[in-house]
């Protein structure tokens, strides 16, 4: 889903819901914020929940996780590289043991490495490595007519590679565990998906076997930065660094809500490769030149973001400084109520690039980003678990997201009620950001990890990162 709404934004095919009024000045985030004892209990219980996501929805013979539950769906592969992760975080938390993790990741990492892949339209994985955006949760195959996905293959490479790096042990299990994740990662032809259109060296968005390259590369600031370090980093088919330089080229430098910083809309795309990578204290020759790090870029896009909900131009019902959060997520009805436009599933978002705002906020947009600025981060969850209660917060901690404007239960069937929307489904993209960027503020845990992986530094250092961590 995620592609499909950078495509639109590439196009300029997302409407901008309102305009921006004149930035107002917001206070800059304190250098030192330390949990409570109420902050630490919160974010076990929302760790605890969160990870049950993964651990209880999905395949446990082939290690698909769903789209989405608990509506019936199709496998996201992206949500598969999540989940992969959420295992490690759930033996360091002591929600399962090292045995299981590994079970359940070699199951996985045999899925993907045995999976059939051709150009064939039907009845494969994918092809030249990568593999389609969605898949059907029994066969594995493609998932009707969806792309063969860059994105969210490269989203899945961060899942895999963090196994990687993390079953370190010799024995049986642990050491096929390392073998195959090289295996999946040096059969993805990056370079394939540079010969079309004359376009190199950008990396297209994707392929359909029925009608090609995806005319769209992958461009602007966005989560394509996890995308072009793996590209970089392949031992196998690597891109060139003109690839990267020639994407930093195109990146939106601009003041939005008094914080000046690479803009993209919906807060998602400041959070996926953050995930993986540890930008703090980095930097290539971009932000050489701007004078901060990618992981400040981030947290002044998380500012931005709240700044805009507190304005509330639109006035959105309980928008405030703890009930915010812009980014792609569930929503109410694609509608035009009494002159209000809402959406189903959209790239929302606040940016100078553009906004997006149907009164529906997102949990994910303020949990992707604790690792940034836990300190207007972690009281707008607490906020929102405490204010709408179980209507918000279920089996599997947040549920996708709310509007709480939306008041018209007639024209809607996955979870409206008479006092807003709620959704009923938790989706698999969203919370993996939460759980994980949880365990990153916590313990840094995942960012340690992957200092660790020679093919995540190759493609930093290749991209022209220096200092911090890289120089070690």
């Amino acid at each position: 889903m995620r592609l499909l709404f950078i495509l639109l934004l590439s196009c300029g095919g997302l409407t901008m819901v309102c305009c921006q009024p004149k930035p107002q000045p917001i206070a800059s985030a304190p250098t030192a914020f330390s949990l409570s004892s109420s902050d630490v209990q919160f974010l076990d219980s929302l760790q605890r929940d969160t990870f049950r996501y993964f651990w209880e929805t999905t395949n446990a013979d082939n290690g698909l996780v769903p789209d989405r539950a608990p509506s019936n769906s199709f496998a996201s592969i992206a949500a598969v590289g999540f989940g992969l992760t959420s295992y490690l975080v759930g033996v360091e938390r002591g929600y399962i043991t090292r045995a299981q993790a590994a079970e359940r990741t070699l199951k996985t990492l045999r899925f993907f490495a045995n999976a059939p892949q051709s150009e064939k339209a039907s009845g494969i994985a994918g092809y030249k490595g990568f593999f389609y955006h969605f898949l059907d949760m029994k066969t594995g195959e493609r998932f009707k007519q969806v792309e063969l996905s860059t994105i969210d293959t490269a989203l899945l490479l961060g899942g895999i590679l963090s196994a990687q790096s993390y079953f370190d042990q010799n024995n049986a299990t642990e050491t096929e565990i390392r073998q195959l994740a090289d295996t999946i990662y040096g059969r993805a032809d990056w370079t394939w998906f540079q010969n079309h259109n004359g376009a190199k060296p950008l990396v297209s968005m994707g392929w359909h076997p029925e009608t090609g390259f995806i005319k769209n590369d992958w461009a602007g600031y966005n989560e394509g930065m996890l995308l072009y370090v793996l590209a970089l980093g392949s031992p196998t088919h690597p891109v060139g660094t003109d690839a990267w330089a020639t994407w930093t080229k195109t990146y939106p430098w601009a003041t939005f809500y008094d914080q000046t910083h690479l803009n993209f809309d919906p807060l998602f795309g400041h959070q996926y490769s953050h995930v993986w990578i540890d930008f703090r204290g980095i930097k290539d020759e971009y932000m050489r030149g701007k004078g901060i790090d990618y992981f400040e870029n981030s947290r002044r896009a998380t500012y931005a973001n709240r700044a805009y909900c507190m304005v509330n131009p639109a006035k959105w019902q309980d928008y405030n400084s703890t009930i915010w959060g812009l980014t792609a997520c569930d929503g109410p009805s694609d509608t035009l109520v009494n002159g209000k436009q809402f959406f189903s599933y959209r790239a929302r978002g606040a940016a100078s690039t553009q906004i997006v705002d149907d009164g529906t906020i997102a949990p994910t947009a303020a949990g992707g980003s604790m690792a940034f600025a836990p300190e207007i981060c972690v009281p707008a969850l607490r906020a929102m678990k405490t204010k709408y209660g179980t209507k918000l917060y279920g089996t599997y901690g947040f549920r996708d997201a709310f509007n709480p404007t939306y008041r018209y239960p007639a024209r809607v069937a996955n979870g409206s009620t008479q006092n807003g929307w709620f959704d009923i489904d938790y989706l698999g993209i969203d919370q993996g950001p939460i759980l994980l960027m949880a365990e990153n503020l916590r313990t840094g845990f995942i960012w340690k990890l992957m200092q660790k992986n020679p093919h995540i530094k190759r493609g930093l250092v290749k991209a022209g990162f220096t200092g911090g961590w890289v120089a070690n």
